[in-house]
């Protein structure tokens, strides 16, 4: 499955993916659509970030992550 480290740390975070995708500025279809394919190491690096931030409590929209 495509996105392995994004899914197990989102799930661990209990963050959902409407919320990392809001701090993203992105569309939750949007989301579930990129998670489909590996993405870049850059991209990875920018969701991984997102879900370390609403881990430790950030709400979604304090995070817009460019």
């Amino acid at each position: 499955m495509a996105n392995e480290a994004i899914r197990k740390a989102a799930r661990c975070a209990g963050v959902p993916f409407w919320a990392i995708a809001h701090a993203l500025e992105i569309s939750e279809a949007t989301m579930t659509r990129r998670m489909r394919t590996e993405l870049s190491p850059e991209e990875t690096e920018r969701v991984l970030r997102a879900i370390e931030n609403l881990r430790h409590g950030q709400r979604a929209e304090q995070l817009i992550l460019k």
